[in-house]
């Protein structure tokens, strides 16, 4: 009997769904890699020594927080969190595209896939739309080189490092980490159907999933916002920590790491 093309669809829809969160991951990659839009590439902030630019450039841009440079921050944030978290969500978005090939809607996979991540990056929207106005007020203080994009005190950096890793420790990292070790128990239990309901099962597991990640990511103003080995080193350890089997463990050894590590600079600064 021949196939029908309803049939060859739902056969390749999981192909469907990778190719396009591929090529959504190259696109935000290439982005942040190019620069987000600032005057230089992530790898060439990643050689830059740790300090503000002698030749002003610090003066310039802080003095450029107009609503097209507020707007532009937040796209290289967005686009940024795009780029690191994608990577560990796609294989819930693929789990998602499974259990939704068993529905009543089968057909609707791909359109379902595109409004489950839309919802999940709509929470990363909102964070990076905080993180903006932070890295705005920051700068206004003097507390985050505008050139550089990182903290100017290394106590200062060594005493958010010091804080990332305590929260590693604390009962909403472990809570939010368990919901994201267990996708396919949290995507039954929340089951919706229709578009609106794939948005929000986006949103919930987004929410998890800042819960989980959001002290890491302040980490990227100890190393540089546009570090690029900080970037992937913080990508890679998101996706250790939700996929390898000793992922909670992992995630408690590496706080403590980070509270030895700001501890050894704090020791160094007396």
């Amino acid at each position: 009997m021949q196939e029908s093309l309803a049939e060859r669809a739902l056969r390749r829809d999981r192909l469907i769904v990778a190719g396009l969160l591929g090529l959504l991951f190259l696109l935000a990659a290439l982005y942040t890699v190019s620069g987000a839009g600032i005057e230089m590439s992530a790898p060439k902030m990643t050689g830059m020594p740790g300090k503000a630019d002698p030749s002003g450039m610090d003066m310039d841009m802080a003095g450029g927080w107009s609503f097209g440079h507020a707007l532009l921050v937040f796209l290289m944030w967005w686009v940024m969190m795009i780029a690191m978290m994608l990577p560990s969500v796609a294989p819930v978005v693929l789990l998602y595209a499974a259990l939704g090939r068993r529905g009543a809607q089968a057909l609707a996979v791909p359109r379902s896939c595109a409004a489950f991540v839309l919802g999940y990056l709509a929470v990363w929207a909102l964070f990076s739309a905080l993180a903006t106005a932070l890295q705005w007020g920051l700068e206004a203080g003097g507390l985050v080189s505008a050139s550089m994009m990182s903290l100017t005190s290394s106590r200062a950096g060594a005493l958010v490092l010091i804080a990332a890793g305590a929260f590693q420790f604390t009962p909403l990292k472990q809570s939010c980490l368990s919901q994201c070790r267990s996708p396919a128990e949290v995507l039954t239990r929340h089951r919706r159907s229709g578009m609106t309901g794939a948005f929000r099962m986006g949103v919930e597991h987004g929410w998890y999933c800042l819960g989980c990640c959001w002290f890491l990511m302040a980490l990227l103003f100890v190393g540089g916002i546009m570090n690029f080995a900080w970037i992937v080193g913080l990508a890679l350890w998101v996706a250790a920590e939700k996929y390898l089997p000793h992922g909670p463990q992992i995630s408690k050894l590496a706080g403590a790491a980070l509270v030895l590590w700001g501890a050894a600079i704090l020791a160094g600064a007396l």
